[in-house]
């Protein structure tokens, strides 16, 4: 039997609060760097946050299985009840002491995700969703998330890999007549870009290489979704095995421009 409930919720958003806090202890302090590949690395900072993550599922949710970024599947691989976290969802960013992070967490259920956190640290903000609305807290209070296409920002991820070229190439879709008739460009590769599509800070967000309940955008997309936003690959289709990129709109007309020039 699945179980979701707000308690479901607040557990996510304590997950990502004790996150958010290390990340900010962590911040401009010298980090330790592991090696994951060619230009991909983790720092102290995130395998410090996602034990504090760890530390708070394990003590409210002791039977439910978590994929972690940093250390992988624990719990059963089939488990109905599955936690995602990523503990620092921009390393590149933080590293370069800049503070544009995100600290994700969410619960899988079945193949929804029904509970989800996205942590801000330095805004010391968190978007959150239940699976029907879509929130944001701050100072301890919680504001309904508004969508709007208002500040024309497109943000538009750079980083490879860029497993839909040439079909789709993001430096393309920037040089696009059209796209900069209409929109103003913005660059960055942080789920924390996609919260600020449905907080109505951006127009929307396009990236390649989105992944199926991927840790690193499985709360941000959620949360977009709950939004009332419009979320599909880059081809204006569903967001399944099969996905390929990700665009995610404020609004259905700014989603058709955008998959008119892709």
């Amino acid at each position: 039997m699945t179980i979701v409930n707000v308690d479901d919720v607040n557990v996510a958003i304590a997950a990502a609060q004790a996150g958010a806090a290390v990340a900010r202890a962590r911040f401009g302090t010298a980090l330790d760097r592991i090696d994951k590949s060619h230009l991909d690395f983790a720092t102290a900072a995130d395998i410090e946050a996602e034990q504090a993550i760890l530390g708070v599922l394990r003590a409210e949710r002791p039977d439910d299985a978590v994929l972690a970024e940093e250390s992988g599947l624990t719990g059963a691989g089939d488990a109905e009840r599955t936690w995602l976290v990523d503990p620092l969802c921009g390393t590149l960013n933080f590293a370069a002491n800049t503070t544009m992070v995100a600290v994700n967490v969410a619960l899988r259920t079945g193949t929804e995700v029904r509970a989800a956190a996205a942590a801000d640290p330095f805004a010391d903000e968190v978007f959150w969703t239940d699976g029907s609305g879509a929130y944001r807290r701050f100072r301890g209070a919680d504001e309904p998330l508004r969508p709007s296409a208002d500040s024309l920002l497109v943000d538009v991820n750079l980083d490879p890999p860029f497993p839909s070229a040439p079909r789709f190439e993001a430096v393309r879709l920037l040089a696009h007549p059209g796209f900069n008739e209409r929109f103003r460009p913005r660059v960055l590769s942080t789920s924390l870009a996609i919260t600020w599509v449905a907080a109505g800070r951006r127009a929307a967000y396009v990236t390649d290489g989105y992944e199926t309940f991927s840790v690193h955008s499985a709360s941000a997309i959620a949360i977009c979704q709950a939004a009332g936003c419009v979320v599909t690959d880059l081809w204006g289709g569903p967001l399944d095995a099969d996905a390929s990129g990700l665009i995610a709109a404020a609004d259905e007309e700014t989603h058709a421009h955008l998959l008119a020039m892709i």
